[in-house]
């Protein structure tokens, strides 16, 4: 029977721990190395709800993406979300591996998936890996034609599980683009990337409010991208059915199925009326 240790093999083959940023926390979270796994269960994020899904479908082991214990810790006692995830999981005998930027390095990771989904050609890293030249964080490359900031919105707003805050831009709507660079996840942090400053239109997650105002401020002066700031859970839900596919290749007779529970934290929007500011 196909073990936990050979599913860390397998997942090593596939995204070495090694191409992970220096600050990631990636591999064997908890679980029994010798235990059997007959079905794995993949999800972006390991949380009270998934962790239920995981025992209600039957997998042996939870792969995520977000590593559960990324800053330090001192407990895992059930009385936070990570120790009552975890104490579910151990009691259930289930194992929990996280794959994250190792998993994002990759041509069909995070950022490498949603490029092949709009169709860029000469798609490139943004960052190159400092293990491995063929691999690094986020990807860039051109449109097949331009096409206007609205127009492309308009069809990743179709590409990307849909979710209360929906999508959110920043650039004249009807300006053409035809450079795209692209971050899944939280991505702010490569704003000032000679890659992404080159682009038309950079597309990401979590932009915080002074990073975006400045990266607005630059656009309309005429230096730096258009802003397109999606849901991180939901861009980076485009990894699992890849994943998963590769999994069964590399699992012959594991069951490896993808959860379909949003862990989006938000539930709801209110539309709000736009109004004379005063």
């Amino acid at each position: 029977m196909t073990s936990v240790a050979d599913v860390q093999l397998a997942v090593e083959s596939l995204w070495p721990a090694a191409t992970a940023e220096d600050w990631d926390a990636v591999g064997l979270v908890a679980g029994d190395p010798a235990d059997g796994v007959q079905r794995i269960l993949l999800a972006v994020d390991a949380v009270g709800a998934t962790a239920a899904e995981a025992v209600e479908r039957g997998a042996d082991l939870l792969l995520v993406h977000h590593p559960l214990l990324l800053r330090g810790a001192t407990s895992v006692a059930a009385t936070t979300p990570a120790g009552r995830v975890i104490t579910r999981l151990v009691r259930e005998r289930v194992a929990l591996l996280a794959a994250h930027t190792n998993a994002d390095a990759v041509d069909r990771g995070t950022s490498g998936e949603l490029a092949s989904m709009l169709g860029l050609v000469d798609v490139q890293p943004i960052v190159v890996n400092r293990v491995d030249p063929s691999k690094g964080l986020g990807r860039v490359g051109d449109l097949p034609e331009p096409v206007a900031l609205r127009d492309l919105v308009e069809r990743l707003a179709g590409l990307v599980p849909a979710v209360a805050g929906g999508l959110r831009a920043a650039g004249d709507p009807e300006r053409p683009v035809a450079r795209v660079a692209i971050c899944g996840g939280a991505g702010d942090s490569l704003l000032r990337e000679p890659a992404v400053a080159a682009a038309d239109v950079y597309i990401t997650s979590d932009l915080r409010h002074h990073p975006a105002s400045d990266a607005r401020e630059r656009h309309e002066a005429g230096d730096g991208p258009a802003l397109v700031d999606v849901s991180h859970w939901a861009s980076e839900s485009l990894w699992l059915r890849p994943a998963a596919e590769q999994l069964r290749q590399a699992l012959p007779g594991v069951d490896v199925i993808v959860s379909e529970i949003r862990t989006d934290p938000w539930d709801f929007a209110v539309p709000q009326e736009e109004q004379a500011w005063h």
